[in-house]
C-alpha cells in the first residue's frame, strides 16, 4: 500500500502590533508570521505621512524573514484620528500623489516591505477616492517589489448603510490592491452588548459577500486575539468593556471557579462569574476550538490566509493550532 499525505495548504498570515510590545511576545509570533503589520503611522491633508517609532520591529521581522508593513491610517500629527484630514486628502490628486511617493520614501528609508491603508470611517463621497489612492499606490510602489494591502470593514452587501462601511468599495479595492484584510470582529465590543468577537454564523456572512467581489487569493480574513469582559447590568451608552487576553480570560474563570460554556452557533466560549464586590460578569473569549473552527474557513472559502488583530499577547493555542492545519508562507 502507497500512503499518500496531502501537504497542508500554505497561507499568509499577517499580525498587527504597536511598538510597545513585549519583545519576548513579538519573538514568539515572529516564525508563524508573513507579514508582521506596524500601527500605526499617520497622514497630513498635504500627503505628509506622520512616522512611528517602530524600527525595533521592523529590524525584528527582517532578521528572520518576516516582511514589516507600515501600517497608514488617518491620524494626525496628534495621534487622534480624523475623518476631515483623510477627506480633505482623498479629494485633493495632488496630495495623494505626494502621500504616494512619501509612502515609498519612509519604505525604503526605514526597510519596511509595504503599506497596509486602514482608513476606517471614509465618508461614502470619498469611496472612489479612496480606491484611487490604492491604486496608485500598487502602480508605484508594485513594480519595485513592494506590497500594497487594504483593511476593510465587515460588510454582508454593496449597500450596506452606516458610516464604518459606505466609504469601503470591495470590488474597487479587490480589483486594486494585493491583499485585502476583511475585519471579521468586534461584533463584541468595548461598547456594545455582551456577545462574541467574532462570531463565526457572523464571519460567514462576511465571506460569502466577500468571494462574491474579491479574488479569493486576495482575502484575508480577521482573527481576534482577545476577549471581553462585561460588568452587568449592560446600559447602552454607559457601559465599557475590559478587553482581554485568552490567558486572561481563563485565569479569571479559573480564580472565580466559572464554568466554560461553548455556543455552538457563534463557536465561542463564554461564562459568567460575581466578583468580590458582588458584581455579576459575562465572558466572551478565544479558545482552541474558536480558532481552529474559523481557520477552517480559510480552506472552506479557499482564502489566501488570515490576519491577527493584534498580536500583542500570547495565546500558544494559536500556534499550535495554524500550524497543526496550514503552513504558513513566507516571501
Amino acid at each position: 500500500m502507497i500512503w499518500r499525505i496531502e501537504p497542508m495548504k500554505e497561507i499568509i498570515v499577517s499580525g498587527y502590533a504597536y511598538p510597545s510590545i513585549n519583545p519576548a511576545v513579538l519573538e514568539a509570533w515572529l516564525p508563524d508570521l508573513t507579514f508582521l503589520n506596524t500601527f500605526s503611522y499617520g497622514i497630513t491633508a498635504e500627503g505628509g505621512v506622520v512616522d512611528l517609532n517602530d524600527q525595533s520591529l521592523i529590524d525584528a521581522a527582517n532578521a528572520v524573514g518576516v516582511k514589516p508593513l507600515m501600517v497608514l491610517t488617518p491620524m494626525d500629527e496628534m495621534g487622534m484620528f480624523n475623518d476631515v484630514i483623510a477627506s480633505a486628502l482623498l479629494e485633493n490628486p495632488a496630495a495623494r500623489t505626494t502621500l504616494v511617493y512619501n509612502i515609498l520614501s519612509t519604505i525604503q528609508r526605514k526597510g519596511l516591505s509595504g503599506v497596509d491603508f486602514d482608513f476606517e470611517y471614509i465618508p461614502e463621497k470619498n469611496r472612489g477616492q479612496y480606491v484611487d489612492l490604492v491604486r496608485e499606490a500598487r502602480a508605484v510602489l508594485g513594480p519595485q517589489g513592494y506590497t500594497v494591502t487594504v483593511a476593510l470593514a465587515p460588510k454582508t452587501s454593496a449597500d450596506q448603510e452606516g458610516v464604518l462601511y459606505q466609504g469601503h468599495d470591495y470590488a474597487g479595492m479587490g480589483a486594486v490592491a494585493d491583499y485585502v484584510l476583511l475585519m471579521t470582529y468586534e461584533w463584541g465590543y468595548t461598547y456594545g452588548p455582551p456577545m462574541a468577537v467574532s462570531p463565526i454564523n457572523q464571519v460567514r456572512r462576511v465571506l460569502d459577500y466577500g468571494v462574491s467581489e474579491i479574488p479569493r487569493e486576495k482575502i484575508l480574513m480577521g482573527m481576534p486575539n482577545y476577549g471581553y469582559d462585561w460588568t452587568l447590568p449592560f446600559v447602552q451608552g454607559e457601559s465599557r468593556a475590559e478587553k482581554i487576553s485568552s490567558e486572561e480570560a481563563f485565569r479569571r474563570a479559573a480564580q472565580y471557579g466559572a464554568t466554560i460554556e461553548y455556543d455552538q452557533t457563534a463557536q465561542a466560549p463564554h461564562y459568567t462569574y460575581t466578583d468580590e464586590q458582588g458584581r455579576e460578569h459575562v465572558v466572551w473569549f478565544e479558545d482552541e476550538r474558536s480558532i481552529r473552527a474559523k481557520l477552517a474557513l480559510v480552506e472552506e472559502y479557499d482564502l489566501a490566509g488570515v490576519a491577527y488583530w493584534n498580536i500583542m499577547d500570547y495565546f500558544p493555542a494559536n500556534a499550535q493550532v495554524l500550524n497543526e492545519m496550514y503552513t504558513v508562507r513566507k516571501l
